[in-house]
C-alpha cells in the first residue's frame, strides 16, 4: 500500500496479462485458449486416432459391463415375479395391465405424431454435428474403440 501526499492510502495491484501467461505454458493454452479450434488442429493424426481409440474403449467396456449388470438384474426381477404369480404369493390383475398398456401405446402414437423437435434439442444436435464434422479421425477412433470395448 502506498500514502500520497494527501495521507490517503492508495492500493496497489500488480497486473496479470492472461495472454502472456498462457503463452509460457502450452498445455494451458490448447486446453483453454478461445482460439484453440479442433483437436484436427491441436494434434497429429495418430494423437487422436489414440486418444479417440482408448476412451471409445474403455467406455465400450463399461458399457458393456453396466449393460450385462442391468439386464442380469431386469431379467430376475421378471424370473422372480412369475414365480412369485405361479407359487400364489401376488395376483397380477392381468386386465388391468392390458389396459395401461394400451393408455400408453395411444400416448405414445400422439407424442410421436408430432415428429417435431424442440429448439433446444435441435440447437444440441447441430452441436454435435459440427463437433463430429470437425473432429473425424477422433470420432472414428473413438467409434473403433467403443466397438472393441463392446468385444472384449
Amino acid at each position: 500500500m502506498a500514502v500520497s501526499s494527501g495521507g490517503v492510502k492508495e492500493d496497489t495491484f500488480k497486473v496479470l496479462d492472461l495472454a502472456e501467461y498462457t503463452k509460457n505454458r502450452p498445455w494451458w493454452r490448447k486446453v483453454f485458449a478461445p482460439s484453440s479450434g479442433s483437436s484436427a488442429e491441436k494434434y497429429n493424426v495418430a494423437t487422436q486416432l489414440l486418444i479417440g481409440g482408448v476412451t471409445g474403449w474403455c467406455t465400450g467396456f463399461i458399457f458393456q459391463k453396466v449393460g450385462k449388470l442391468a439386464a442380469t438384474a431386469v431379467g430376475g426381477g421378471f424370473f422372480l415375479l412369475q414365480i412369485a404369480n405361479h407359487t400364489g404369493y401376488i395376483k397380477v390383475d392381468w386386465k388391468l395391465v392390458e389396459r395401461d398398456v394400451n393408455k400408453a401405446k395411444q400416448q405414445l402414437k400422439f407424442h410421436s405424431s408430432g415428429n417435431k423437435m424442440s429448439p433446444e434439442v435441435k440447437s444440441k444436435v447441430d452441436e454435435v454435428i459440427i463437433f463430429l464434422k470437425k473432429n473425424v479421425i477422433l470420432t472414428g477412433g473413438f467409434a473403433g474403440g467403443f466397438l472393441l470395448g463392446m468385444a472384449s
